[in-house]
């Protein structure tokens, strides 16, 4: 059956969505979340969205219902590799699992072991994940189904765009989505050709990073077009320091570059309908939102004070995130008065850092170190303001949490959090489009003069009230995410 070229459109556009983990199944960050809302949006916009996963014990667990498609043995330095499908929980969207035991059966997450270090089988492991997106994307694959896109994600499928730009006749075209540069999928050059690709591409125009593979360049280089997660992102990532190295390749392939912002799961962040909460509410009943506030100082043991303003925080505690910049501030913030809710973990010095802050001011400070999924609820909907003040953020979903839960954020100008939250400012309040306070250099003044300026507005009802409503009606849904990737899909197919 051959595959149609890159010119001719279909008429049902048809993507292989090719992922290393996917919510509710397998999830370490991010990644995750996208992998499991996105392809089930792009579905619902008409697109023929399959996702392509590892079988992992814990994904095999968690899907019984599963159906053998192919069996692969023409793989090099792999046994018989099985192709199998399923459904995913909820949303039903077609899952594609690749089954190799001696990869993906065992304890511990996708990427570390159960003490907490990379697997050192995983350019084995991610480079068969990618070799199976490459087949099922070229004319050699087993399926009747053949995609007309191939979307990888992060280093784990770097390979695909790189082994597809090679193989013969006609093929998918390609795009690779970045969540996080930080992390490139960087392993020895031996591996080059034993995992599928000529040796002449190992070079600087091509899958070689200061002397090693690179699976992360591999898709930068030659997939027909790349997206991060929002187009701030997408302009810092081309220079340093957010470049990572790959500043140069990434400023040289900007005219294929696009920055897509992250949708929201609206069915789990949902005030008027969250389970978490112990009294719901909406942007026109935010009187309800003070029951959560109450609930959030008494499950934290802070003051049960209403009105003094109550900042809360959900967050990794790394310096990446700014937590370093809150405990810089946190006596003058609550000074004011105010009260400050933090929920995470992270650097185990800067979490000790949080535990003495927190002991020197019971009552104004409250303090969970671990994750708790129903506390993050309860954090952002009974602050009244919240805190992100990253150093970097590709995207973010909290600051667009804390909108739809009527919680205006403070955040600083970089990446997803420039793109998603308005300033208020005198004009952005008049105009109705402000959303929350943003602060351009990061340093703990300009923090501290957002947060005064936050604290400020919050005084004023009818401003706070407007505020509130603004973030609220905002639309941070996937549908309109994925018709951004169904028009960076439609061009490459045209």
């Amino acid at each position: 059956m051959p595959l149609p070229s890159k010119t001719r459109r279909k008429k049902t556009l048809k993507v292989l969505f090719a992922t290393p983990e996917i919510h509710p199944l397998v999830k370490t960050g991010g990644l995750g979340d996208v992998s499991g809302a996105l392809p089930p949006a792009l579905r619902h916009v008409g697109v023929d969205a399959r996702v392509l996963v590892p079988g992992y014990s814990k994904l095999m667990a968690a899907v019984p219902k599963k159906r053998l498609l192919a069996r692969m043995s023409g793989i090099p330095e792999h046994g018989e590799i099985r192709l199998l499908s399923a459904a995913m929980p909820g949303s039903g969207t077609p899952l594609l699992i690749v089954d190799y035991p001696p990869y993906y059966d065992r304890p511990g997450g996708p990427y570390l072991d159960a003490r907490g270090r990379d697997w050192p089988d995983n350019m084995w492991r991610f480079g068969l994940l990618s070799r199976v997106a490459a087949l099922l994307g070229s004319g050699g694959g087993p399926l009747a189904w053949r995609p007309d896109i191939v979307h990888c994600n992060d280093w784990q499928t770097g390979l695909a765009p790189a082994l597809l730009h090679f193989a013969p006749g006609p093929k998918a075209a390609t795009v690779i989505t970045i969540h996080n540069l930080a992390y490139q999928g960087i392993f020895p050059p031996e591996y080059v050709t034993r995992l599928g690709l000529p040796a002449s591409s190992f070079s600087m125009e091509g899958v070689e990073y200061y002397g090693s593979l690179s699976f992360l360049k591999a898709g930068l280089f030659y997939a027909d077009h790349i997206t991060t997660v929002s187009p701030t992102y997408a302009a810092e990532i081309q220079g340093e320091p957010l470049g990572f190295g790959l500043q140069g390749l990434l400023a040289a392939r900007k005219a294929h570059l696009t920055g897509i912002v992250n949708g929201v799961d609206l069915e789990h962040w949902n005030p008027s309908a969250d389970p978490f909460l112990p009294k719901t509410y909406s942007a026109h009943r935010l009187a309800g939102k003070q029951a959560n506030k109450l609930a959030l100082q008494r499950r934290l043991g802070l003051e049960g004070s209403p009105d003094v303003p109550l900042l809360g925080m959900v967050s990794r505690i790394t310096d990446q995130k700014g937590v370093d910049l809150v405990l810089q501030i946190a006596s003058r913030i609550i000074a004011e008065p105010a009260q400050l809710a933090l929920l995470g973990t992270g650097d185990p010095a800067l979490e000790q850092a949080c535990l003495k802050l927190a002991r020197r001011h019971p009552g104004r400070i409250g303090l969970h170190i671990g994750f708790d999924e129903g506390l993050s609820h309860l954090v952002e909907a009974g602050s009244d303001i919240f805190l992100m003040p990253s150093r970097f953020e590709p995207c973010g979903l909290n600051q667009m949490y804390s909108m739809i839960y009527g919680t205006p954020p403070v955040v600083h100008a970089t990446g997803g959090l420039a793109d998603t939250v308005v300033d208020a400012t005198p004009a952005t309040l008049k105009d109705g489009s402000a959303t929350g306070f943003v602060f351009d250099r990061l340093t703990p003044q300009d923090f501290l003069a957002a947060v005064r300026r936050a604290l400020s507005a919050y005084r004023d009802k009818k401003t706070w009230r407007g505020l509130q409503r603004n973030g609220m009606g905002r639309d941070f849904s996937w549908e309109r995410s994925a018709l951004e990737y169904r028009a960076v899909y439609d061009t490459l197919l045209t």
